[in-house]
C-alpha cells in the first residue's frame, strides 16, 4: 500500500447553464373551459422547453398541435413567441419589450413565467410587476374619463390601487 496522493488535477464538469424562459403575457381569448387558458399557454410553453416538440407539449395539456400554432399566429402573441421561441432554441431570445399598452395586465394580473429546474417543467410563477402598477398610478390624473375609450379600466385601476394601499 502507498502513501502517495493522485497528484493529477481533478476533472470537474463545466457549469451548465440552465434555460430561463421570459415572462410573456398571456394571448387574449375568449373564456373557454377547454380552450387555451393563461395556465395552459404556461405550461405548454414549460413543456415545450422540456421535451422541445410541440405536439408532445400540446398532447399533454390535452390540446392539438394546430391550435398551437394558430394560437402562435395570433395577432396579439408577440411576448409569446419570444417564449417559443426561447424554449424550442434553447437559446435566451433577447427580451419582450412591453409596450405602454400592456401596462394594465401587467400590473392587474402580472405576465407569466414558467420555471423550470434542472430543465424540467416544475410550474407556473404569476405575480404582478410593481413598476407598471406605479407607471399606472403616475398617469391617472392624466387620464380623460369623459373621452376615455374604456372608462371601465380607469376604475378597475384605482379600485386595484386602492387595495393596495
Amino acid at each position: 500500500m502507498s502513501n502517495r496522493r493522485n497528484t493529477a488535477p481533478r476533472r470537474r464538469k463545466p457549469l451548465q447553464r440552465y434555460l430561463r424562459i421570459p415572462a410573456f403575457l398571456p394571448v387574449p381569448l375568449r373564456a373557454r373551459r377547454d380552450g387555451w387558458t393563461p395556465q395552459r399557454q404556461a405550461r405548454f410553453i414549460g413543456l415545450l422547453a422540456q421535451s422541445g416538440c410541440v405536439r408532445t407539449a400540446a398532447r399533454a395539456i390535452g390540446l392539438s398541435r394546430a391550435s398551437a400554432y394558430r394560437l402562435r399566429r395570433h395577432p396579439d402573441a408577440g411576448s409569446f413567441n419570444t417564449a417559443w421561441n426561447t424554449a424550442i432554441t434553447g437559446r435566451t431570445q433577447p427580451r419582450w419589450k412591453f409596450t405602454p399598452a400592456d401596462r394594465a395586465p401587467l400590473a392587474l394580473t402580472g405576465a407569466l413565467r414558467p420555471r423550470l429546474w434542472r430543465g424540467m417543467f416544475t410550474g407556473v410563477q404569476q405575480k404582478p410587476v410593481t413598476s407598471a402598477l406605479l407607471g399606472l398610478v403616475r398617469g391617472l390624473d392624466r387620464i380623460d374619463v369623459t373621452g376615455a375609450e374604456d372608462p371601465t379600466e380607469y376604475h378597475r385601476i384605482r379600485a386595484h390601487f386602492a387595495r393596495c394601499v
